[in-house]
């Protein structure tokens, strides 16, 4: 069920046109099928696809109509053999993880305690990260659908021994929700995730997840544009921590966590427009990075010498410094680091060129962090501006690729 552009202008158009015969507003048909605004604001002005028939379904039902009159080329009924049609790369199913209690069944004492695996239960949850690193939201989305009951039911229910291990893999697994979440835009998704990652965090016994947690809480506030939330949870965070552990004792797990604090708070100053505390973050990340001395991946945050400078570069970006971030972004070696770092990296220098109107070289960054990352480029905020910003100034002159790139992005002006 793909659609070309102007089928998807064409019906959003009329998703638009059957709301206000009923007299909803966008909130109120959001409300109704449980989606946000946003999400049916980019649905009615054609950004948003609609491809999946169970959410076709779901927005057929609220706006009291069938599929066939929003889609006459839908069937009408899921196909019960045949080649399974693809998904898109999102998070659908994945929402549905956080709608509700996970294993209500449990708290009413109708289940006997299973025997679970914590070994599988391990590689599940790293594989859970690899597709988060990836970008690969579709698989993540599938794979969490049956793994998050199957580590909630184990939380509760395994030996006291295990139980600490159990909840712990469960904060990360929501970690990593969360974090896919906030890549995603879907930033309240993002906070729920985050909330529960904290909770299962201390449940666990491992403090250290509890701050990597709410770096994850961080995030979703900078996406949800709550600046003031974002900073309060990092400062309090961080000055709880570097009030509980010297500077020379700290360990190494310590200072990563520490460090992914003052990048999350040098992002937020610069956000808001606040130069002097973005830069004063970014030299205190770098010194926690200098007495770490290598590049880690504690708690999946991937801090290290040469992650701080991949942020150094995205915060010269929303501070309007395209040279420095040209000139830092250049030299870095990121071969060590995941493909959505390296891709971050790719399309911010793609931002720093557009900046700096150098319409080729912002090209060639956004087609390598698209060779990468696709999805990264495809659904970023940033980098649709981007490429839309690239074919303004070429205007007639802009390159087939610009062209083909923006179709990729549904990036047209």
């Amino acid at each position: 069920m793909e659609v070309t552009s102007e089928e998807r202008r064409a019906f959003g158009a009329r998703v638009a046109g059957l709301r206000e015969a009923r007299g909803l507003t966008q909130k109120q048909l959001a409300a109704e099928i449980g989606r946000t605004a946003s999400w049916l604001s980019q649905v009615e002005r054609g950004i948003q696809p609609v491809n999946r028939l169970d959410v076709l379904r779901l927005l057929a039902d609220g706006l009291g109509v069938s599929i066939q009159e929003l889609r006459a080329d839908a069937p009408a009924q899921e196909p019960t053999d045949g080649p399974a049609v693809e998904l898109p790369n999102d998070l659908d199913q994945a929402r549905l993880v956080i709608s509700g209690h996970a294993v209500p069944e449990v708290l009413l004492d109708e289940t006997e305690p299973g025997p679970a695996s914590l070994e599988e239960i391990q590689r599940a949850v790293d594989r859970v990260w690899d597709l988060t690193h990836a970008n690969e939201f579709a698989e993540l989305s599938a794979l969490l659908g049956p793994l998050v009951p199957r580590i909630e039911r184990a939380a509760r229910t395994a030996p006291p021994s295990e139980r600490g291990r159990a909840w712990g893999l469960l904060s990360r697994t929501y970690q990593a929700l969360s974090s896919a979440f906030v890549r995603q835009g879907e930033a309240d998704a993002a906070w729920v995730a985050a909330d529960r990652a904290i909770r299962a965090a201390e449940q666990s016994g491992n403090t250290l997840d509890v701050f990597a947690s709410v770096f994850r809480l961080s995030q979703a506030f900078v996406r949800l544009k709550h600046l003031d939330q974002a900073e309060h949870s990092a400062t309090t965070a961080l000055n709880a921590l570097e009030r509980h552990y010297t500077q020379a004792a700290a360990a190494p797990e310590v200072l990563s966590v520490m460090g992914a604090l003052h990048l999350a708070l040098a992002l937020i100053h610069a956000r808001a427009g606040d130069r002097p505390r973005a830069r004063e973050e970014m030299k205190r990340a770098r010194e926690v990075a200098g007495r770490l001395e290598e590049d880690r991946n504690d708690f999946n945050l991937e801090f290290g010498p040469t992650n701080v400078e991949i942020q150094a570069v995205s915060i010269a970006v929303e501070l309007g410094d395209a040279g420095e971030a040209i000139e830092v972004g250049t030299e870095l070696d990121t071969s060590a680091l995941s493909l959505e770092r390296r891709a971050r990296l790719k399309m911010d220098l793609g931002r720093a060129y557009a900046q700096r109107r150098q319409v080729g070289e912002a090209l060639g960054s956004l087609l390598a962090a698209e060779e990468l990352s696709p999805d990264l480029v495809h659904t970023h905020v940033a980098a649709r501006d981007t490429i839309r910003e690239l074919l303004l100034l070429a205007g007639r002159a802009a390159p087939p690729e610009l062209k083909e790139l923006a179709d990729r992005a549904d990036a047209r002006p």
